[in-house]
Order: C-alpha cells, then sequence, then structure tokens
C-alpha cells in the first residue's frame, strides 16, 4: 500500500505541475454551470424540482466529457514511461507492475473526483439558490457523482491498456481520441441506425438492449436515467431506460473499471523496459 499511494503522490504532482488538475476542474466547473443554467428552463414543463432537471443535463454532460477526460489523462501512463527512458528506471525500485499502474490510477481518479464534485457542488448550488424544493434532487445527484467515477474508472483503464499497447505517446493518443469517438459517439449513432432498418423486429427487442450494456457510457446513462423524475428532459433514451433493469447497467458500469484495468495490467506486463 505505501508503494502505490508514494506512486499516487508523484502522479499527483506531476498533474499540478503540468497544470492537469486545474484544466480538469475549470472545464468541470464551466460546462456544469452553463448546463445548471441551460436547463433550468425545463423544470416548468416537466414538472421536476430543479435539480432534478440539472442531473438530467449533467448526465449527458458526463458521458461525454468524463471519458474524454480520463482518456486524456491516462493514455501518456505507460506510453511517456517508455518514450522518456524512466520505466526501467522506475521498475528497478522494488514495485511491481501492477502496483504502478494502480498508483496511477489513484491520482487520476482523485482529479477526477475533485473535478466532478466542484462542477456538479456548482451546478447544485445554483439550483438550491433559485428553488426552494430543489432538495428532492439530492439523491440523484449524488448517485449522478458516484457512477461518474466508476465511468471514470473505466475509461482510465482503457486508456492505460491503449497507452502500453501503442508505446508511444503520438499513437495512444491517436488511439485514445478514436476509441471516444467510437464509444461516446458513433456507437450509438450505429445502434439507432440498426434499430431504424430492423422495424421493431428481433433485433430491437432482443439484442439491442444487450449492446447498449456493452457500453459503459450508455450504461452510465441508462442506470441515472432510469431513476430520475426528469428522464423526459433527456429526450432519446428514456424508452430505452424504462425497459433495461436499473440492476443489469449497474453491473455493467461495476464490471468495466475491473476488466479494463486487469486488460491494461496484461498489457503492461508485455513490455520489456
Amino acid at each position: 500500500m505505501s508503494r502505490i499511494l508514494a506512486t499516487a503522490g508523484a502522479e499527483l504532482r506531476i498533474a499540478l505541475r503540468n497544470r492537469w488538475v486545474a484544466i480538469v476542474v475549470i472545464m468541470m466547473a464551466l460546462f456544469s454551470l452553463v448546463l445548471a443554467a441551460a436547463g433550468s428552463g425545463a423544470t416548468g414543463a416537466v414538472g421536476a424540482d430543479r435539480l432534478s432537471v440539472t442531473v438530467a443535463s449533467l448526465t449527458s454532460l458526463a458521458v461525454y466529457l468524463v471519458p474524454l477526460v480520463a482518456l486524456l489523462m491516462s493514455f501518456d501512463a505507460v506510453a511517456g514511461e517508455v518514450e522518456r527512458g524512466t520505466l526501467a528506471l522506475v521498475l528497478a525500485y522494488p514495485i511491481t507492475r501492477a502496483e504502478l499502474l494502480l498508483g496511477k490510477f489513484t491520482a487520476h481518479l482523485a482529479i477526477l473526483a475533485l473535478a466532478i464534485g466542484i462542477g456538479y457542488g456548482l451546478a447544485a448550488g445554483s439550483a438550491f439558490a433559485f428553488d426552494p424544493e430543489a432538495m428532492a434532487g439530492l439523491p440523484a445527484l449524488l448517485r449522478l457523482f458516484w457512477t461518474s467515477l466508476l465511468l471514470g474508472a473505466a475509461f482510465l483503464g482503457i486508456g492505460y491498456a491503449l497507452s502500453a499497447v501503442a508505446r508511444r505517446p503520438g499513437a495512444a493518443a491517436g488511439l485514445a481520441i478514436g476509441l471516444w469517438l467510437v464509444l461516446v459517439v458513433l456507437y450509438d449513432l450505429g445502434l439507432l441506425a440498426a434499430v431504424v432498418a430492423d422495424s421493431g423486429g428481433g433485433f430491437t427487442t432482443h439484442v439491442f438492449p444487450w449492446l447498449l450494456l456493452c457500453n459503459p457510457a450508455d450504461a452510465f446513462r441508462l442506470f441515472n436515467l432510469s431513476a430520475s423524475s426528469a428522464t423526459a428532459a433527456a429526450a432519446g433514451v428514456a424508452g430505452a431506460a424504462n425497459a433495461i433493469p436499473p440492476l443489469h447497467a449497474l453491473l455493467s458500469m461495476l464490471l468495466w473499471p475491473l476488466a479494463a484495468f486487469g486488460l491494461a495490467v496484461a498489457a503492461f506486463r508485455r513490455i520489456t523496459p
């Protein structure tokens, strides 16, 4: 544990020196406040409190922003060490590769937790200031916070795996951005096209729900919207959120970080410093 914490402390100092902490916090705070202001207009139409509507908007933000930030922080974790020639020096210390990755993971997840907490906190403060009934949406906000951390953890692990496979920061960055586009943007577009072509057939009723659960971003969105009183404010996934049991989405979110980190460790062990 001491070796993991020492590695996490070093990674935190590097992130502070490279302004990663400030950049991530500012991004989350800015986008959260903008969505809190823009989403408040739907409060009356949906019939929910302001914070619940804000949470529905923040869910859409987190699906795009949290994976992107996680990948940008993690793509350099292994490839950067290889390119700088510091990997052999680090591995000369009494630390295993799994412990090294776990230390980096702890530091990066702490940065994400800080940024997400500040961003969501500012959005909640805005809702509390203008709606005395906003307290009703606090459980949804807390659920969004810890599920956002699970989503970030999954993409941190994916980023480490890509970094270990690519072994060069430039190639790892390209793979990370490409994977983000596929999982967060193109994946849903492909499923939508398949559903339209299927016209309510077997794919829509039997295969489509499982394909949604195979994507950590979709599992995150479905789990949060299924328990939200403002689901109607997030058009496009309301039907799927009601059709798929929340427990299935939760299991997908819990399994993805473990599977991604295990894949990252396996890829890292193949590298010869």
